[in-house]
């Protein structure tokens, strides 16, 4: 059965980015450098969490040829529940997530209108401050299967994150409202100056 590589890539709907190391490669347990961001999908968000499944069994049909002609029973699958693995964990409640990587840098981007064509226009982020764990982005993703050291399964590669929204750093970073909103500082504020960090 053919199958084309649009059956295994996902647009996602609004997700939060998690452990995201999108702008420098990072090595997870000694192991080689990539860039890499754990994805967090409401389990509202039934279309995402549809066009995900569709993508992972296009991918374990892929699969087959590397896996001895069928999909192997104990077949790793990238989704996880959020309550189940992570009942701890705050962000992760009422969420499925996923882990994804690459060997080269993902596109960065924020959406900035539409052109005269009606397509949406980007530009590109280099500031690495401005996407972070706990902000909101849609992601580009491509599933792949892997025959790795007798572990047999389906990933996700990360293709290109657009930010759509700021939101809690996650991490326990936090902003300088949060730390200094209700501190007093012996500074004179012109009523008519805008607030730099609204």
């Amino acid at each position: 059965m053919a199958i084309d590589n649009q059956a295994t890539k996902v647009i996602t709907g609004k997700v939060r980015l998690s452990y995201a190391h999108i702008f420098e490669p990072q090595s997870i347990d000694g192991g080689e450098e990539k860039y890499s961001t754990a994805i967090l999908i409401p389990k509202s968000d039934k279309e995402t969490l549809r066009k995900i499944q569709a993508a992972v069994n296009a991918a374990k049909e892929l699969g087959k040829s590397k896996w001895g002609g069928k999909i192997p029973a104990n077949c790793k699958t990238p989704l996880r529940d959020g309550d189940e693995e992570r009942p701890d964990d705050e962000a992760y409640a009422g969420h499925y997530f996923l882990n994804a990587t690459s060997n080269y840098k993902p596109g960065i981007a924020k959406p900035i209108g539409k052109g005269p064509d009606g397509k949406t226009k980007f530009q590109e982020i280099t500031d690495t401050t401005e996407v972070y764990s706990g902000c909101y982005a849609r992601v580009s993703l491509n599933f792949y299967p892997f025959d790795a050291k007798g572990n047999r399964g389906v990933a996700a590669g990360l293709n290109n994150v657009v930010k759509v929204q700021d939101g809690d750093f996650l991490g326990g970073r936090s902003s300088v409202n949060d730390d200094f909103a209700n501190e007093d500082f012996d500074v004179d504020v012109d009523g008519e100056e805008e607030d730099f960090l609204s």
